[in-house]
């Protein structure tokens, strides 16, 4: 059985990988002008790993909230 602890501690991995590799894409995309895969997606003028990048930062944080939480 997967505990409370265990499911954030699991999430908490994925989404730093996930910063990890949308922070990487963001870096080439923004600052090296380099599109992956010779497609630039992009919403409201921003890459799209961009938004990847947020999400991935706000379900770490999230994630290290709960693990800190006593409840």
């Amino acid at each position: 059985m997967i505990t409370k602890k265990i499911a954030l501690t699991i999430i908490m991995w994925l989404s730093f990988a996930g910063i990890l590799f949308s922070g990487y894409m963001s870096y080439k995309e923004i600052f090296g002008n380099i599109c992956n895969l010779y497609v630039c997606s992009t919403i409201a003028n921003m890459p799209v790993c961009v938004y990847g990048f947020i999400m991935f930062v706000t379900l770490f944080i999230v994630s290290i909230v709960g693990l800190r939480a006593k409840r």
